[in-house]
């Protein structure tokens, strides 16, 4: 050191230099004394926070995080230790997934001083039960069935729709939530609390104990005007919002070419609507795969457009069907609510006056006896399904309608009826209440829908297994085909030429339920949507709008590349469209043998997507009661870590010792530089001295 700092007072430079050492050394090691304290946790999905016009509801922890001693709770009996006779308060329960219930979650609610935080994990297959976090009653606010429109209707009075509903999506917990997954992760949790945490024969386990840290603080409180008015007075230059509207887009096309610059009513155009929703929700944010909830009605309707678009343009019939996919309906029904809107607006190409009925179709892949239900409205009750029916028994499926004075389930086709009475049919595979045991869960996956394969397939095999699931929805999409080109005042002679195809059927489930990175969907994805690709199942939570979402981007493509028509264009030629003409977009194309550079082509389709952003936002009235006013909490960090945790007295010790040699160092600082010219001074050498 001395040869580093010569000179006067060599002490407190030498000390500088060596504390900033010592500082660059900590900032290198840091990291591995972390991971000798911390285990951080892979795979975990947090409870978020929504708000609407009047609530809040969701999870979140405190700024720093929620700390507690881990405890896995082993049946609902255990409960008394974590509120009421454990010693270490507050815990972080870890639960299965029976004990994952209404009761036992709002007995820890009700207990949120004890309890820091929970734990949910997720099994690796479903529960022999049901399980439906979503409320008896979806939508029921904000469907046509209102006391005004007909009392004995509204609130679900007639028909419980999804009776296994605990509503626990729709609770406001002040403690995080986090889902784990069954593996390594989760096994190391137990571990831990095995050998630090659990009670041997009723004692008291022995510091040090296994504690765990959730990380999920959210920034808004309150509900939407509050958010959305903090959102107004943010006049920094990069302002940090608190919350988001929920909203993505809809999807749109037309069994022949309508003008999207001319918008509003257009003399003699009818248009029967063939509409499906796009998104799903759980619990748990970014865990929706809605698999009989959404995708079993979305890929039926996209593999009846598919089975359409010959017959469309071999003999076009009358009316011009209008494929419409609407994206957060789960919420209040943002996306139909916003078609009817812009209708009403003369924002979109049509007007309500342009529409001749509506067939939506909902839940279909749970079908039992080959049987489809017929649900239409007791009030605007009109005999449109007789073409149903006629197809249906051509496929030897059984279409029947449900009670007469039964009202119409949760659907998008409620928000046309809020507008007018519209003649319309929604297609389900129950009678009344849903058939769907696992309503807007993590559950519904492809597992509950039984899409299995032989297990020595490999990938490519798997996309082209045709599934007995695939089967059963190309019958019905076969039969929405023949309805709707009836509907459409098309001949009869050509209803025997429109088939669905079970190829594309169990191409489009295995891209939606297994992984979207596949050589089918990479060959007609166009270039810019290539990163909307990936190696797992698809999440169909709408997210927040204007954020890139993956179901729509590829329902766009899938029903451009299923309706279009393929050009012998240049790419620039392709890309250069106009709005008033069919969009033209370039794909990537399949490669050619022994190669893998792709061959783009181009598809003309009438595909086009529009706003799925509430109307309430549009018009910044955030208590409006006839839209949707759901927005999502922003956040900084996710996160959760395990680590061992010393008793108090020790930690109050190790505090005493610190803040001890911390005034030893201290004093002793102050001692040697009030005396460094006398402990640092030197024999001064004769000024004549030479060298």
């Amino acid at each position: 050191c001395a040869s580093i700092c010569p000179n006067v007072k060599p002490f407190f430079l030498c000390r500088s230099f060596s504390a900033f050492l010592l500082f660059i050394l900590a900032g290198v090691s840091c990291n591995s004394v972390g991971k000798k304290i911390y285990v951080d946790l892979n795979n975990t999905v947090p409870c978020v926070r929504l708000l609407n016009a009047t609530h809040q509801i969701g999870c979140q922890s405190s700024l720093s995080g929620n700390v507690g001693v881990l405890h896995v709770l082993e049946s609902e009996e255990n409960l008394d230790w974590v509120l009421d006779s454990g010693p270490n308060p507050p815990y972080m329960v870890i639960l299965e997934t029976p004990l994952f219930t209404r009761s036992i979650m709002m007995k820890l609610k009700n207990g949120s001083s004890r309890v820091a935080g929970v734990a949910f994990v997720v099994p690796n297959s479903n529960p022999a039960g049901g399980f439906s976090p979503h409320t008896s009653c979806p939508n029921e606010n904000s469907g046509v069935y209102t006391e005004g429109y007909d009392p004995t209707l509204a609130n679900c009075k007639n028909t419980v729709w999804n009776p296994l509903g605990s509503g626990l999506s729709y609770e406001d917990f002040d403690f995080p939530i986090f889902s784990l997954k069954d593996d390594n992760d989760t096994e190391v949790i137990r571990q831990c609390y095995i050998v630090h945490n659990r009670p041997v024969n009723g004692s008291t386990p022995r510091y040090p104990l296994c504690a765990m840290q959730l990380f999920s603080h959210m920034s808004a409180v309150t509900n939407t005007p509050t958010c959305m008015r903090r959102n107004d007075i943010n006049f920094s230059i990069s302002p940090e919002y608190v919350c988001d509207p929920l909203g993505d887009s809809n999807v749109w096309g037309s069994s022949r070419p309508l003008n999207n610059t001319a918008k509003g009513h257009k003399m003699w155009e009818s248009v029967v609507i063939a509409a499906a929703r796009l998104d799903s929700r759980s619990f748990f944010s970014n865990v929706a795969p809605g698999t009989e909830s959404a995708v079993s009605g979305f890929v039926t309707l996209l593999a009846a457009a598919h089975a359409l678009r010959n017959a469309t343009q071999e003999a076009q019939p009358n009316r011009t069907i209008l494929y419409a996919f609407f994206q957060g309906e789960a919420f209040d029904y943002i996306g139909s609510s916003r078609m009817v809107y812009d209708m009403e607006k003369n924002q979109f190409p049509l007007d309500m006056d342009n529409i001749h009925s509506v067939l939506e179709i909902g839940q279909v892949g749970l079908r039992s006896d080959s049987k489809l239900w017929l649900h239409t409205d007791p009030v605007s009750r009109r005999n449109l399904i007789e073409n149903l029916q006629l197809v249906a028994r051509e496929l030897n499926i059984s279409g029947e309608e449900p009670n007469l004075s039964q009202p119409l389930p949760p659907s998008s086709f409620q928000r046309f009826l809020l507008n007018r009475p519209i003649p319309g049919v929604v297609l389900e595979d129950h009678r009344s209440e849903y058939t769907n045991r696992f309503y807007e869960s993590m559950f519904d996956n492809r597992e509950y829908l039984n899409i299995t394969y032989p297990p020595e397939l490999t990938p490519e095999e798997q996309l082209e297994y045709v599934t007995d699931t695939a089967k059963a929805l190309t019958e019905v999409a076969t039969m929405v085909g023949r309805a709707l080109y009836k509907q459409a005042g098309g001949e009869d002679s050509q209803l025997k030429n429109i088939n669905a195809d079970s190829q594309i059927v169990t191409q489009m489930l295995y891209s939606f339920l297994v992984q979207s990175n596949n050589s089918w969907l990479q060959q007609i994805i166009s270039p810019d949507s290539i990163g909307h690709l990936n190696d797992r199942p698809l999440n169909l939570y709408v997210g927040v709008y204007q954020q890139a979402s993956e179901p729509t981007a590829l329902v766009h493509h899938l029903l451009a590349n299923l309706t279009g028509s393929v050009l012998n264009i240049t790419q620039e030629n392709c890309n250069n469209q106009r709005e008033d003409e069919e969009d033209k977009e370039s794909k990537h194309g399949a490669a050619p043998p022994n190669s893998t550079e792709r061959r783009g082509f181009c598809v003309r389709s009438t595909s086009r997507v529009f706003r799925a952003l509430s109307p309430a936002f549009e018009e910044h009235n955030y208590t409006n009661k006839a839209y949707s006013t759901w927005t999502e909490s922003r956040w900084k960090s996710i996160r959760g870590r395990i680590f061992l945790v010393a008793s108090h007295e020790l930690e109050m010790l190790t505090l005493g010792v610190g803040i001890g040699v911390l005034l030893t160092s201290l004093l002793l600082t102050y001692f040697i530089s009030s005396k460094a010219d006398i402990l640092f001074s030197s024999a001064r050498e004769p000024t004549n001295a030479t060298y």
